[in-house]
């Protein structure tokens, strides 16, 4: 078995459920006291946070590099970030180490395949800019994302409630509102592509499939941990 590296507390909240999920795959493989081999590097979000709202990628860059190279000389053989936001610094992470770097769009890209159009919910940056759903669309998946006020209270939820462990009624119901409306654009499924959405919405809020992008990630690394891919 291979030993997978996280580099998590982005926030520790998904963390929690990417180490839950990977035992729970490799202890279902294989039955009995078997689980993960697991390298975790935990950063702190506030520090992370500060950057994103600096917008100071090169600096969350360096610190995410520095984890992943602690990853691998804690013998990590593949590395897992445990966030989709900050694939924005995948590439800075991969440069630094020298074992795979599964990519969170890749993985849920693999997942989407066959459907012809997604809805996109995260952080800001992932719903507006390229980094991520670009990924979906080299593997011909098509995307679309919520308005701006739709876009702004995603965000607004992910940060100021789901980032701090607060699960409210009223947040549900507004993302099942906004679900409704990326239906209505074509959307045949939605990729829950924030870690912590997981914790907010399930498949009784939604009308299509939801493609859980921790549960995705954590799975695949799982499988390749195995040898199964």
């Amino acid at each position: 078995m291979l030993t997978i590296g996280l580099i998590g507390g982005l926030s520790w909240y998904s963390t929690l459920e990417y180490y839950r999920v990977i035992n729970e795959e490799i202890q279902g493989r294989l039955g009995g006291h078997a689980s993960a081999k697991i390298v975790l590097q935990s950063l702190d979000f506030a520090e992370v946070r500060e950057y994103q709202q600096r917008e100071d990628w090169p600096a969350a860059g360096r610190l995410l590099a520095e984890a992943g190279r602690r990853c691998q000389a804690g013998g990590a053989d593949l590395i897992l970030i445990c966030s989709n936001l900050m694939h924005k610094n995948a590439e800075a992470v991969d440069a630094e180490i020298d074992v795979p770097l599964l990519h969170i769009a890749d993985a849920v890209a693999q997942r989407a395949r066959g459907f012809e159009k997604v809805g996109l919910l995260g952080a800001r940056w992932i719903m507006e800019e390229e980094f991520y759903a670009g990924h979906l669309r080299s593997a011909g998946v098509d995307v679309v994302v919520p308005d701006a006020d739709g876009r702004e209270l995603v965000d607004r939820v992910i940060f100021e409630e789901l980032t701090q462990g607060k699960v409210l009624e009223s947040s549900r119901t507004a993302y099942a509102g906004i679900i409704a409306q990326l239906v209505e654009q074509g959307a045949e499924a939605v990729v829950l592509a924030c870690t912590e959405i997981e914790l907010l919405i399930g498949a009784a809020d939604s009308p299509v499939p939801l493609l859980d992008s921790m549960q995705i990630h954590a799975e695949q690394a799982a499988i390749l941990a195995l040898g199964r891919a």
